[in-house]
């Protein structure tokens, strides 16, 4: 069997460590076309020497020849997002990973789908902000796909595997509930980054960290199914799950729920995504063990203390640039919280009176989108 050629954006990351590892579990499916990142290059070397690939590539060009003295000689090496958007669409490619924070993911992923790639796609902001864009260049594009690597969404992509939209009553995302999910709205309010950064289930980056405690990872992830399976808004739920163990359910039209479940670790959603449409016998990957006494707990979040899925819901309905300024406000406002310029409830409030000021505008194209998420930073920086 061929073995596939993967790039991956974000090497240096949370998903992107977490790629490598799966990666190296899976050397004769696998070839390393190209590493991708802004900063931690010497990280993003260490990958190189382990991975031989075919280019390393830092976006910042003033870091090329900095790049350049942590490489062995014969190492090919690139800066820039030009030389991004020739490695994700160059022919040799099959899987592009997208794991970049930010905006940056955008135009290499719709660059990748227009050359027909497969995206295993972790960036939120790429559906969130531009998931009418992104629709249509699928739409347009046929050959170009998406499998999701968010364990939520990538766990609806396997449940609904072969099932037809009549068939699908809702969407359930699961969530852990943070580390606030019992705590009262006076005490949120005067919790510390320690207390946010304190996840009890998954480890990730700070940005996300930060999000699962707000519960707004949540609602940038409604907005990202509701792109992702092309099902409307009122017929996606969230279910708080402690435990972590059921990834998400999909509700048939008969009543009946199918759900994924897997221990809490991000190596089993990139696998599949890499996989996909086949799956790999297990590569190291932690099993369930039922002799241990497995329990689970549901319930409904409390949309008082948290109401992060209100703006989801509300940036859906709105449409077009809104969904990007609430991604915009949102990283704004969790940025002035690690800098302990305002509380954590504040992170709410900005994000509120962003959205509250726009005035959405149509999809038309990145520069709509771009304009629309510029706007939303000056104005939610602005806020106390």
């Amino acid at each position: 069997m061929k073995r596939k050629n993967v790039v991956v954006l974000g090497a240096t990351g949370s998903i992107g460590r977490s790629t490598a590892a799966v990666l190296r579990a899976h050397p004769e499916q696998f070839h390393v076309a190209g590493l991708v990142a802004r900063s931690s290059l010497r990280e993003l070397a260490a990958q190189a020497a382990e991975f031989h690939p075919d280019t390393v590539i830092t976006t910042d060009p003033a870091r090329l020849a900095e790049l350049k003295a942590q490489l062995p000689a014969d190492q090919p090496c690139a800066a820039g997002w030009e030389a991004v958007q020739e490695l994700v669409t160059a022919p040799a490619t099959d899987i592009v990973v997208c794991a970049i924070v930010g905006t940056g993911g955008l135009e290499p992923v719709i660059a990748a789908l227009r050359a027909g790639k497969q995206v295993a796609l972790a960036s939120k902001e790429v559906l969130v902000m531009a998931g009418e864009l992104i629709r249509r260049e699928l739409d347009a594009s046929p050959d170009g796909s998406i499998v999701p690597v968010d364990s939520e969404h990538s766990a609806i992509f396997q449940c609904l595997a072969g099932r037809g939209t009549p068939e699908v009553k809702q969407l359930w995302l699961t969530a852990s509930g943070g580390p606030f999910r019992n705590w009262s709205a006076e005490r949120i309010a005067a919790a510390t980054l320690q207390d946010a950064l304190a996840h009890p289930t998954w480890n990730m980056g700070p940005k996300v960290t930060i999000d699962s405690a707000s519960l707004m990872n949540k609602a940038l992830e409604l907005v990202e199914a509701h792109h992702l399976f092309r099902i409307p808004p009122e017929r996606l739920k969230v279910l708080i799950h402690p435990q972590s163990l059921i990834h998400s359910m999909v509700e048939l039209c008969d009543g009946s729920f199918i759900a994924q479940m897997s221990k809490p670790d991000m190596r089993f959603a990139i696998q599949y995504a890499l996989t996909w449409p086949e799956r790999s016998a297990v590569g190291g990957l932690p099993q369930l063990d039922f002799s241990a006494g497995l329990h689970f707990d549901f319930q409904l979040p409390d949309r008082n203390r948290f109401p992060s899925l209100e703006f989801a819901e509300e940036a859906m309905r709105c449409g077009g640039t809104m969904p990007a300024v609430m991604n915009a406000a949102n990283e704004v406002a969790v940025e002035k919280f690690r800098r302990g310029e305002i509380g954590f409830a504040r992170i709410w409030a900005i994000i509120e009176a962003t959205m509250h000021a726009h005035h959405p505008e149509p999809q038309r194209d990145l520069e709509t989108i771009r304009n629309a998420d510029a706007e939303a930073r000056r104005f939610a920086e602005a806020l106390q």
